[in-house]
């Protein structure tokens, strides 16, 4: 397979209704220092003036900006379709109300080109921290500055949580595309990065490039739990349960919080407790989710009054 591409980076937008915001993505991207990029947008469906706008930079900016438009399907599959779409070797994502420093890709260069070549093969990406817009730092940081590892034991066994910025080869996400879950468009990124986690290695440095903008008064659609985000949710627990369950016995506190997860948004979408446990393959899932089907209940109860 070609591991090359047009451009080193595709930065890719996703957008539903962000003309707003979109403006601080675009003066990023003029501001980078390293410039063989393309910015591909996937316009999910918007209603507002995101064609009008990002028609006008394309006349007048001096870097490629490619525009694709969809009807409203999520961000997943507007995801699957950048990738597609990409000519870029190296796919990074930088969301339609965010933004980064002017440095950005020249970092993001200088540490892939650090990797030893003849290791190049083994590693799918880099991905670094965040910072707000004022500077602060957003998310754990690594417990090395350069640590070489993958997303599943970056999360399981050293605990890191919160914000993150990376980019991943674009050959690599074709072999792992979003899953399609039948009535929802939200599915959780993890469910990816934990798939390629199983083959290809990350280098996570201690680097604050992305600039995620914080109480910007934009209102988050999965606050909410609608039975699309409640089916998405349930698809990443029942993943680590099906997938992960090993991490049990290293750190119990995260597939135990899957599994009492998992049983939570199965209630919400009214799925009983015998249906719950057949859709899980090991003995130990089993059991886990059995164990905890009563909290995993109370919980879906919850979810419903504060609906």
């Amino acid at each position: 397979m070609d591991t090359g591409g047009e451009y080193l980076f595709t930065v890719f937008t996703p957008t539903y209704n962000r003309a707003r915001t979109l403006p601080r993505v675009y003066e990023s991207l003029q501001r980078q220092t390293f410039r063989n990029f393309e910015w591909l947008i996937v316009d999910d469906g918007s209603s507002d003036s995101t064609r009008e706008l990002i028609s006008g930079w394309q006349a007048e900016s001096n870097f490629p900006i490619r525009y694709f438009y969809q009807e409203n399907q999520g961000k997943p599959a507007a995801f699957n379709h950048g990738v597609q779409k990409a000519r870029g070797e190296l796919f990074l994502t930088l969301d339609s109300d965010d933004g980064c420093i002017p440095e950005a890709l020249e970092r993001f260069k200088f540490h892939w080109d650090n990797i030893p070549a003849l290791e190049k093969d083994t590693f799918s990406a880099v991905t670094v921290l965040c910072k707000d817009q004022n500077g602060n730092l957003v998310g754990d940081k690594f417990p090395r500055d350069v640590l070489d590892s993958d997303t599943i034991e970056v999360t399981f066994k050293y605990g890191v949580g919160g914000e993150k910025w990376g980019f991943q080869r674009t050959v690599v996400l074709r072999q792992f595309p979003f899953p399609s879950v039948p009535n929802s468009k939200f599915i959780s990124e993890s469910v990816v990065w934990f798939s390629l986690s199983q083959k290809y290695k990350t280098r996570f440095v201690n680097e604050a490039l992305r600039i995620y903008h914080v109480h910007d008064g934009a209102v988050d659609h999965l606050s909410a739990l609608s039975p699309g985000v409640l089916a998405g949710r349930a698809y990443l627990h029942r993943f680590v349960l099906n997938e992960l369950i090993e991490w049990l016995y290293r750190t119990p506190r995260s597939v135990i919080r899957s599994a009492i997860n998992f049983s939570r948004y199965s209630f919400g979408l009214g799925v009983g407790p015998s249906s719950q446990i057949n859709e899980l393959r090991s003995a130990t899932a089993k059991f886990l989710v059995a164990l905890f089907i009563p909290l995993g209940f109370l919980l879906s109860v919850r979810d419903k009054q504060k609906a």
